[in-house]
């Protein structure tokens, strides 16, 4: 079998042009949009710009990643060599994006994609009240907080982990419901919700209390209603060593000090 044709994104800092050109000395890529997969060097937050712009493509490329950010927990190892074996003998995992359609204030609507979460925050000194409906039926009536966010199994280990959400395998059809500094219910930590749930926010006291809604990094200001649903028709496809593969790492994770 041929080896696939493989297109190169590199993060800008200084580590990640290094190796990329380390790769460029020793194989030939081609365009994005004439690559069979795309290989991706930096941190978690390149690979998550970088999923991003392939939302716009109608049929994005498989994604392999290799670290040269930070944490790097998206990513696979940086090695120079056997890259075309590496990617053919790869594992693959599939993603669904969240679309997040916000209604502001003012009666704009918003939609935007989100691979890691949608995130409500309050915008002021004052806490957020915020109701909230699963499928249609009002299961919380107020939650006073700092904010609360719903989370895909991949963005389970980004802000929802740091708000003390649960960490969820990236196979499960799951999403994590996550309250950020609740302080009533002050005893509620969240919920699991199906993936094929429809999750609705609305803000009470909105101009008084005002809150904006974050698609993983694109913000929509003074937000009254917000609707979260799991956006099937968008497959995003990563890709990872055998041995090192996110679930696997997923699992560590939770055993982590």
């Amino acid at each position: 079998m041929a080896d696939p044709r493989l297109a190169l994104l590199v993060s800008d800092t200084e580590v990640a042009e290094a190796a990329g050109a380390a790769l460029r000395a020793r194989y030939d890529f081609v365009a994005v949009r004439d690559a069979d997969v795309v290989v991706a060097i930096g941190g978690d937050g390149f690979l998550l710009h970088t999923l991003h712009e392939a939302l716009s493509a109608q049929a994005p490329k498989p994604m392999f990643g290799m670290n040269r950010g930070t944490v790097g927990f998206m990513m696979n190892e940086f090695e120079e060599d056997d890259l075309p074996a590496r990617i053919a003998a790869a594992r693959a995992f599939t993603l669904h994006p969240l679309l997040m359609t916000a209604i502001t204030v003012g009666g704009e609507t918003i939609t935007s994609p989100a691979i890691n979460e949608v995130s409500l925050l309050r915008e002021t000194r004052q806490t957020a009240k915020i109701e909230i409906a699963i499928d249609g039926q009002v299961r919380m009536a107020e939650l006073i907080c700092d904010g609360v966010l719903v989370a895909t199994p991949a963005g389970s280990t980004a802000y929802n982990l740091s708000a003390n959400g649960p960490i969820l395998p990236l196979q499960s059809d799951l999403l994590a419901l996550t309250p950020i500094s609740p302080f009533r219910p002050r005893r509620w930590r969240g919920a699991l919700l199906p993936q094929a749930s429809v999750i609705e926010f609305r803000v009470l006291e909105a101009k008084k209390r005002p809150v904006s809604a974050v698609a993983d990094q694109r913000e929509v200001r003074d937000v009254d209603i917000v609707r979260v649903v799991t956006d099937k028709s968008v497959t995003l496809e990563l890709l990872f060593d055998p041995g090192y593969a996110l679930d696997d790492r997923i699992v560590l994770e939770q055993f982590a000090s």
